[in-house]
């Protein structure tokens, strides 16, 4: 089959290149159908045709030349940027937006335009590189900002606008999701909130579960009780952390049964907060069995992000549910336990006692 494509790239591989919507050849071609009379980037999203009908040119004007005339959807006439230099430009776009407090609320089809990609492939490739879309990494930002905001504004409100919000009533809404609790407990340090916990000795050391009105919100290994109550206090300073064995007897003994083998129970509350990606990691970590073990390589890969394995390692170590997330069965790639929260003896023990 004659193909007006480059020399340098067979057309085979450029036809599996459309049908796998392969990012990494978007700007090495466009391919042509000749029932639409339309030309496309091998990301675009739309329906495949069939390959008889599909020819392949080198550059968009190419493509016009021959009487073809651009898609819509996958905008090819514009230039591709590399994807890391997309990304960033795409990043820096998003910060801006958040640092000069705009209201109007930016579309993806906004921030391609901004950066000179396609939807689509400025969606793909920002997910491939950050493990999140650009939606959830704004809304991610702007968390933080809010978090941050609520500790130096003189006023709530203050705070909430600073953050980039345009309406204070949708924090409120979102209070739950956001913070855990509302603005003005958490500019307090957590002032008002309850928090209970309970210390008991298990097989690994000292043993510390923590609960809010949601469900459990730590679970600590470690040594000595005073740096384990010392580091539930950390992030609400102002908190009411309460001990109280009696009323978390039973969490604290399912607890002690999953370290002793058994599984944890389904109906079990947990108040599990981080980024969106984080949230991701930790539910994937939920899926290992137990007495297997995943690389970090592995756990990206599962979760669709197979360029993200150090930020895999990143949530990792962020996990406060020790035993529940079961962060432990995720050693490195070369066999070598790796890391871990509440030190690497206990991780060794424990995937011993669960081999």
């Amino acid at each position: 089959m004659t193909t007006p494509l480059a020399e340098s790239l067979d057309p085979e591989k450029a036809w599996d290149a459309v049908l796998t919507r392969d990012a990494a050849t978007d700007g090495q071609f466009v391919y042509a159908v000749k029932t639409t009379g339309i030309y496309c980037r091998p990301t675009c999203p739309s329906r495949r045709p069939k390959r008889s009908n599909v020819d392949f040119y080198a550059r968009p004007a190419a493509a016009e030349a021959a009487g073809f005339r651009p898609c819509r959807r996958c905008t090819p006439q514009q230039a591709a940027a590399p994807t890391g230099d997309l990304v960033q430009r795409a990043v820096d776009h998003l910060d801006a937006h958040l640092r000069h407090g705009a209201e109007e609320p930016l579309t993806l089809e906004h921030l391609a335009q901004a950066v000179g990609a396609s939807p689509y492939h400025l969606q793909r490739s920002f997910k491939a590189a950050l493990g999140v879309s650009p939606k959830q990494y704004l809304a991610g930002r702007r968390q933080q900002r809010l978090r941050r905001q609520l500790t130096e504004q003189p006023t709530v409100t203050d705070a909430i606008y600073a953050a980039g919000y345009g309406s204070g009533s949708r924090v409120y809404e979102q209070t739950d999701e956001l913070l855990g609790m509302t603005p003005s407990r958490y500019r307090r340090g957590g002032a008002g909130l309850e928090i209970r916990y309970a210390l008991a000795d298990c097989a690994l050391g000292r043993l510390l579960v923590a609960s809010t009105q949601r469900g459990v919100c730590a679970i600590s290994l470690g040594d000595d009780d005073s740096r384990l109550v010392e580091g539930l206090q950390r992030e609400f300073p102002q908190a009411s952390c309460t001990p109280a064995d009696e009323p978390l007897q039973a969490t604290v003994a399912a607890v002690l049964a999953s370290l002793q083998g058994r599984e944890l129970a389904a109906g079990l509350d947990i108040d599990l907060r981080g980024t969106a990606f984080q949230l991701t990691v930790w539910q994937a970590l939920r899926q290992i069995p137990r007495g297997q073990t995943a690389s970090y390589q592995e756990v990206a890969e599962a979760i669709g992000r197979p360029k993200a394995a150090r930020a895999v390692a990143g949530a990792c170590a962020a996990n406060r549910l020790a035993v529940v997330v079961p962060c432990h069965r995720v050693i490195r790639g070369d066999g070598a336990t790796g890391g871990y929260r509440w030190g690497t003896e206990r991780k060794e023990q424990l995937l011993r006692d669960e081999s």
